[in-house]
Order: C-alpha cells, then structure tokens, then sequence
C-alpha cells in the first residue's frame, strides 16, 4: 500500500525524499556532530518515516516534516559550495553507473577493419582526385549525412607550388573531442579536422610529393565503420555457440595487436578438429557446414567465385591464392589440412573470407579471452542498423 500511496500521494513522495535525504546527510556527517545530535535527528527521521509508511494525513506529515527541518538545520553543518557539490557527486554516480553498465551489460565497440564484411562494415573510403565531375555537398547536407549514415567529406586545394610535408603523422588531439593533422605544400600549411587515423594512406598521399597551386591534394570521402553494442551478459549465463559472432581481447594471443578487441564469427570449439574444403565450406569433425548452419546462413549463401566483401564461405590457402591472396591461410594450406582445437579455446574467421586475418594464420586462443558477442548496431543509419546483422 505504501507504494500506491507514494504513487497518488505529492506528500508521500516530499515525505520519503526529505527523511531520506536527512538521513544521508546524517551518515556523512556522524563522525562530526555530538551524541545529542545524532540523537535528535534519528528521532526526528525515524518519526517521519514511520508516520509516511503508515499512512498518516498531509497535515501530520508536513508537522513532522519542519520538525525535522528544525533539528537539521540546529545540528548539520552546512556544506561550502553546496551547489557545485551537488552537481560534482550527481557526475560521479552517473559516471560510475555508465561505467558499470559498459562493463557488465553493453560496451560500445567501433568496427575498423573489413574483415567483418559484408556483416559488419570497417572504415572505407573514396578518392575523388581523379573526378571531377564529383561535387562535395553543401555543409548542411553533409553534416546531416555524417549524423546519419557516418559520411565524412574531405577536400584540400593546394595554394603554393611544392612538395608535400606531412608536419602530423598521425592526427593530434585537440582539447576533448576534436582532432586535426596538418600538411604543408610550398609556404601553405593545410589543416584537415577530425580526419581517419590513416588518412594519408587512404589518400595516396607522400611525403615529398609535389603540387602545384590549384592541385586537389584532398578529395576524399570516408565512411565510419559500424559502431555496435556488445553483449556482455550472455555469456555469464551460457557458452558462445558456434556461429556467434564474438568479440575478443587480444592480449597475449601470439601474432595479434595488443590490447585491443577482434570481432570474428566462432567456427571452432575445443576439442574439434577443423578442416577448409576448396568448396569454401568448414568440415567439423568429418561434417561439412552449409547454409542451414545455424549463424552460416548468409555466409554460405554465395555460390559464386570467392570476391572480397562478399560472402564466400571460408577460403583456405590454395584457394586464397587462386583468388589472387596468397599467404592468407598459413594453418590452412589445402583442404587436407587438419587444425585441432585445444581444449578450451576457440577457433575464430572473418566474414569477409578474402581479406581477413583470422584464426587461418593464428590459430585458436583461450575462451576466457571471450567478452561478448555483437548485439546491436547503433550508428551509422543503414541496413545494419538495429539488431538484425550478427
């Protein structure tokens, strides 16, 4: 009953805040005030909260109400700055129920490479140099395609005769959230804000090159890889199946970047024996995986020659080179070769069988590394957009 009076009640709902507030205030403070004083105020707040909960008229609880606003105000010391300090701990408890959030329930994770295609897009760009029939659009439809499909535009114009100097190698933070990295041509240095951690590569650009005055050294159009939510409760409860595309920590996992998270689809499971056949398909133990797999639907699907960024199946060495990737599949040379999976661990591949360095190179890694499996896709705004691609 208390709650559907707290519920109907604008007095009940002042009541309860005002003891409980009084009450917080009274365990920061008790170590401070004398024993006449803790004695009041517990008097006071136990009056209040024992008239709320039972139910007691406006007119009592608002007597007990300035009652205990009197015993307060005689006896807690008021705090320097109240204001900001409020505001100060208001921060703190949100950032720490944030941060309890991305750990034990959804961590926010941004796809950067192409392993993942055509399920999950990494950055990806276009050069425009050669084009010049393409016209950028105006500032206010491209920052609204940024806000909705992640498109960022990029057009720098030489205005001196030289050779190019990249004065940042990579982009420099500048206060909080902003980033810039600065190019010089002739006596002109160029400034290029919030650009991609490797712009000069995806903009074909050297050191020393040369320019003339009018010369585009920019026309570039860059697309943000998939921002996703990870599942991290899962997990807890279950083991990852196979199929599952999973999110990893690479820490101390031999051939890999250090610290940082891989998102591959989980192929193999400890103590399975894993081969590639050169119809792109994975045998499991002496069975073959198709496009009834559960989580290989899509996967299969293609029939085609393998492409890059397409759905192929899964390529092992011989056929990797034919397709022009020699050296893609290290552990995977042909289809007679076997992989064993330790007990314990995973085997992991990307989607985007062509361009991906995955578990054909490196092998299996230890589940306990496992932190999740993809979720949602929460940004950009396409197809991928919600919970449908996994």
């Amino acid at each position: 009953m208390f709650y559907i009076r707290w519920f109907l009640s604008k007095s009940v709902r002042q009541a309860t805040e005002f003891y409980r507030q009084a009450n917080r205030l009274l365990s920061a403070q008790r170590d401070l005030l004398a024993p006449k004083g803790i004695q009041e105020l517990s008097v006071a707040i136990s009056q209040l909260r024992t008239a709320t909960r039972a139910g007691a008229p406006k007119d009592e609880l608002k007597h007990l109400m300035n009652r205990l606003e009197e015993v307060a105000n005689t006896w807690l010391k008021p705090y320097p700055h109240a204001g900001i300090r409020e505001n100060i701990e208001v921060f703190l408890v949100a950032g720490a129920v944030a941060i309890a959030f991305r750990t034990f329930f959804l961590q926010p994770m941004a796809i950067p490479s192409g392993s993942a295609q055509p399920t999950f897009f990494g950055i990806i760009h276009e050069d425009f140099r050669n084009r010049p029939d393409f016209k950028f659009p105006s500032f206010p439809v491209s920052w609204k395609r940024y806000l909705w499909n992640g498109e960022s535009y990029y057009h720098v114009v030489a205005e001196d005769n030289g050779p190019l100097e990249v004065l940042d190698d990579k982009p420099k933070r500048v206060l909080l959230f902003f980033k810039k990295q600065r190019l010089k041509v002739g006596s002109k240095t160029h400034t290029v804000w919030s650009p991609p951690e490797d712009l000069l590569a995806r903009a074909r650009l050297m050191e020393g090159q040369r320019f003339h005055k009018g010369d585009e050294i920019l026309k570039l159009k860059v697309v943000s890889g998939d921002h996703l939510f990870i599942d991290r409760m899962t997990y807890n409860f279950r083991k990852p199946r196979r199929g599952e595309t999973i999110v990893f920590l690479s820490q101390g996992i031999p051939k890999l970047i250090q610290d940082t998270h891989y998102i591959k689809r989980l192929v193999g499971l400890g103590g399975e024996t894993v081969r590639i056949g050169n119809d792109r398909h994975l045998v499991i133990d002496g069975r073959r995986l198709d496009a009834a797999t559960p989580g290989f639907e899509h996967v299969y699907e293609e029939t085609a020659a393998a492409r890059v960024d397409h759905y192929s199946g899964h390529a092992n060495g011989l056929v990797a080179a034919r397709a022009g990737r020699p050296g893609l599949a290290e552990l995977f040379p042909d289809e007679s070769a076997e992989f064993k999976v330790r007990p314990n661990h995973y085997l992991t591949m990307g989607d985007n069988t062509l361009n991906s360095y995955d578990s054909r190179d490196w092998g299996d890694f230890p589940r306990e590394k496992t932190i999740g499996r993809s979720c949602l896709v929460f940004w950009p705004i396409t197809k991928r957009f919600g919970w449908g691609s996994q």
